[in-house]
């Protein structure tokens, strides 16, 4: 009995600090309809990445067999099952976290040290509350946009974004 209540108090205190807020639920749901519009693309919100192929331990991570990105991005060839997926063993062609203000920047960065282990090929760490984008084409390698450039950009993806329209106001 009290395994099960450690593991729900675990989920509830994961829980508990991913909770969104207005800012961030709005600038995932800009990227969405962005990347949406391309129609290369499906993107999948909250979607659980099964991990069990790898410990994430390793990584600083407490999780055990799944990370649950903000948005995965996958080709829009995958479309939706008769029987659902609880867990994706597919991993995005793209993994988008976007800071919440209860997140720190050291949890997402080992996220995306396990994202990249699972063969994700690109990630971007978006913080709304200083309107600044993160793309990183490895786990030591990004490039940063802000209100200053005109687009984002990432290359491994063929992606160009309007970053005025990700942080619209």
């Amino acid at each position: 009995m009290s395994t099960l209540i450690e593991l729900e108090d675990e989920v509830f205190e994961n829980r508990e600090k991913k909770v969104g807020s207005l800012n961030h639920g709005i600038v995932q749901s800009e990227i969405t309809g962005l990347l949406l519009a391309e129609k290369r693309f499906r993107v999948v919100t909250e979607l659980s990445l099964n991990t069990g192929q790898i410990d994430l331990t390793q990584f600083g991570l407490k999780a055990k067999k799944e990370l649950i990105p903000d948005l995965c991005v996958y080709p829009n060839t995958v479309k939706r099952k008769r029987r659902d997926i609880i867990k994706m063993v597919e991993m995005p062609l793209l993994a988008i976290e976007v800071i919440s203000p209860h997140q720190g920047i050291e949890e997402i960065l080992a996220k995306f040290d396990a994202y990249f282990a699972l063969g994700v090929k690109s990630c971007w760490l978006v913080e709304p509350s200083v309107d600044v984008l993160h793309v990183y084409s490895q786990p030591d390698q990004h490039k940063t946009f802000d209100m200053g450039d005109n687009e984002v950009i990432d290359e491994l993806m063929d992606i160009r974004l309007p970053i005025s329209k990700i942080f619209e106001w």
